[in-house]
């Protein structure tokens, strides 16, 4: 970081007049560090709302110094090309969840298991406690510096064309879209489903000519993407538990100073509380607007599917993949699962 070295040396030793003169070099207005954040999400997310906010307050509070643009809705590629550029450096932010991770890292999607996570009671606990640390650990191992603060994606549940999903039964096989993940995979074949891992930026074109027959996300997205124009029905699952990180590259997040390190880390961390708490206000518009546009939900009983899971060994398998501490810090906060 050649530019932050030299006036740090010339501000500490050799004079203010010589400072200021390399200063002016720099062109006017000119940042010192300019990142790409690259996001899958649709502009109008709350994490893309308030990000947006976060990242307009540094660049007042640096002085200009680090500028941030927020590349929204896939603007710079599907969610696996993203993280493969966040992890090679070509972009230095990414919206980043940890599903995403786990191919690189299987620990990393330990907080996706399926119906792990009753309600939020369990939640924040644990992802701003031991097993968020844990998650976030793992990200440093594909060379990724993830924020302390969780932002919100809600609980995840499954539309369909056809049916109404109200058991394992009538998911035998579905034909599901899902992320390019191994987890949610693994946990709709323990249900008898066909999965189908498909880049989000594909979904509603494979709905719509019946590629696949449904899929699952939480109910911001179905609105967002307009998943309801091309799906009938809404089981409310609430299946897994999703969330994003505020990621930086490895390298990127080293190349800034200490100050503007923790400004971004004290921002971004606010701003994240603030999403949590738009998403509670989004979650009880968001069923009555999907009903408004057509979308027939149901609330199908839970004890079927985890009984279901538990017979075909789905939680056994997802532990020795996760491996022991992984396992151990879900269960510290959920309990047992069988």
């Amino acid at each position: 970081m050649p530019s932050t070295v030299s006036r740090r040396t010339l501000l500490s030793g050799v004079g203010g007049g010589l400072a200021a003169a390399a200063i002016l070099r720099r062109p006017a207005h000119a940042a010192e560090f300019s990142y790409k954040f690259a996001s899958v999400l649709p502009p109008d997310h709350p994490m893309m709302l308030r990000c947006t906010e976060a990242i307009a307050k540094i660049k007042e509070q640096s002085g200009g110094r680090f500028e941030i643009t927020l590349y929204p809705n896939s603007a710079l590629g599907a969610d696996t090309s993203m993280l493969a550029q966040c992890v090679s450096g070509a972009v230095e932010m990414y919206a980043l969840q940890g599903d995403l991770l786990a191919p690189r890292v299987p620990a990393a999607g330990i907080i996706g298991v399926g119906f792990a996570f009753p309600s939020y009671k369990e939640v924040w606990p644990a992802i701003d406690g031991e097993l968020g640390d844990f998650v976030r650990a793992q990200a440093e191992k594909s060379n990724m510096i993830c924020l302390k603060r969780a932002w919100d994606h809600g609980f995840r549940e499954i539309t369909s064309r056809n049916k109404p999903i109200n058991s394992p039964a009538d998911l035998k096989g579905f034909k599901i879209r899902l992320p390019v993940a191994p987890i949610p995979i693994s946990l709709f074949k323990h249900l008898g489903a066909a999965p189908t891992a498909i880049n989000f930026s594909e979904v509603y074109s494979a709905l719509q000519t019946g590629v696949v027959d449904g899929q699952e996300n939480p109910l911001v997205i179905i609105d967002a993407a307009k998943l309801y124009e091309v799906e009938k029905y809404c089981a409310l699952t609430n299946h897994q538990w999703a969330c994003y990180h505020v990621a930086f590259n490895m390298d990127a997040w080293k190349r800034l100073p200490p100050d503007l390190r923790d400004m971004a880390e004290t921002v971004f961390d606010a701003a994240a509380l603030q999403e949590r708490q738009d998403w509670v206000t989004s979650a009880q518009t968001l069923q009555a607007t999907l009903k408004s546009k057509g979308m027939i939900f149901t609330q199908p009983d839970m004890a079927p599917f985890r009984a279901e899971l538990s017979k075909t060994g789905f939680y056994p398998e997802m532990k020795a993949k996760m491996g022991d501490q992984a396992w151990a810090l879900l269960e510290k906060y959920v309990g047992t699962l069988a």
